[in-house]
């Protein structure tokens, strides 16, 4: 990243750390105008909104008719993916299919919260395992890989299962928790959030890193499901949390009171690997805080005063000596001494773009979609 002057949105607490990020003359950042200008006109959690989330109900019923259930679910236990599961069910009156991919890093809270969704809901879950040691193997590739895209292991398998799955069953609707309640302001792409499956890039890294064979690893491109899928086998993403009110607090809540569920420190802690690759590898190595794109989300949309942001992200999200200890356990799960794992740590950093990659078809794609107001998050 080029040395620039420290600068932090007025409005919210993105900051220079985004070295892409745009400000006006008064200090607010593109982040701040691009909610105010692109989503919070058309987004509608009112009567419009519910109007169009039983239209979409009715439609989902309609074509799932003699079917043993009319969409399905990605569940993670966390937050986004347990509050579409309630209102996939409670809400809307769907019969969802409950999809978890365990990839080997499920805190038991998560596993908990998802047997009390599914006994609460009275849904049926299927889990789709993935091969642990191909897991460990990419994993460990993309660590060698020195780029701060380590999540994207477990990104790419969680939806490239759930597709696949509703691809061989024909299920046609798939209700994700993307939501711009609480991800109105998209992480930068520097900061490791990659925008979509890019194939390529996994199997480069993998190729120079990788040490066996991913016979069974799912992998869909970002262009199999964004054209193939949706263009030729019809298959839809919806996402109804952006048709209804959606306040983190009260829907933890209501989840507590209903279900049992319990609630985490904070955003992506239902997946162990995650809630150490956001909290402690990626602001120690990188510099880059996620944190600052969830608590912005959450100023944006009235749910965190920006000074109430300011004051948690001036400190760690989890005691120094638990995170100490997790290192050392994310090296022993993947076969690697504290040391090496360290060592890779301590490596140089680099960027995806030294890598074979199709980001510019991405990019391309990703600007079609804003042009045509179907992508309205943030996206250079």
């Amino acid at each position: 990243m080029d040395k620039q002057k420290y600068q932090i949105c007025t409005k919210t607490i993105m900051d220079t750390s985004d070295p892409n990020i745009v400000f006006n003359e008064k200090g607010e950042s593109d982040y701040y105008l691009n909610f105010k200008q692109n989503i919070e006109p058309s987004w509608h959690t009112d009567e419009r909104g519910y109007k169009e989330l039983m239209r979409m109900a009715e439609k989902i019923k309609k074509e799932g008719k003699g079917k043993d259930f009319d969409c399905i679910i990605g569940l993670s236990g966390g937050l986004d993916s347990s509050y579409v599961a309630y209102v996939a069910k409670e809400i809307m009156g769907l019969r969802p299919l409950l999809f978890h991919v365990d990839a080997g890093w499920n805190t038991d809270k998560a596993v908990g919260n998802i047997e009390k969704l599914c006994n609460g809901l009275g849904l049926d879950l299927y889990t789709e395992v993935i091969n642990w040691e191909e897991m460990k193997d990419l994993q460990v590739a993309y660590f060698k890989s020195q780029i701060p895209n380590m999540d994207d292991p477990q990104d790419i398998a969680f939806f490239s299962s759930l597709y696949k799955f509703a691809r061989k069953n024909r299920v046609k609707y798939v209700l994700t928790g993307g939501n711009f309640s609480t991800e109105c302001c998209r992480e930068p792409e520097d900061w490791g959030a990659y925008p979509g499956i890019d194939k390529t890039l996994t199997t480069d890294i993998h190729k120079r890193f990788g040490k066996k064979k991913l016979k069974t690893f799912p992998i869909i491109d970002i262009f199999q499901y964004k054209i193939i899928y949706k263009y030729l086998y019809g298959m839809e993403i919806f996402k109804p949390l952006n048709l209804l009110p959606y306040i983190k607090t009260d829907v933890e809540k209501l989840l507590e009171e209903k279900y049992g569920w319990e609630k985490f420190q904070h955003k992506h802690h239902e997946s162990r690997f995650t809630r150490f690759y956001e909290d402690f590898w990626l602001p120690r190595k990188f510099g880059f805080e996620k944190r600052r794109a969830h608590f912005s989300s959450l100023i944006l949309t009235g749910q965190m005063t920006r000074d109430e942001a300011l004051d948690r992200i001036s400190r760690p999200e989890l005691d120094e000596q638990f995170l100490l200890k997790e290192f050392e356990y994310v090296a022993e799960k993947l076969d690697l001494t504290v040391q090496e794992f360290r060592t890779l740590f301590e490596g140089e950093n680099k960027t995806f773009h030294i890598y074979k990659n199709k980001r510019f078809l991405i990019g391309l794609g990703a600007k079609i979609m804003m042009k045509l107001g179907l992508e309205k998050r943030l996206f250079r």
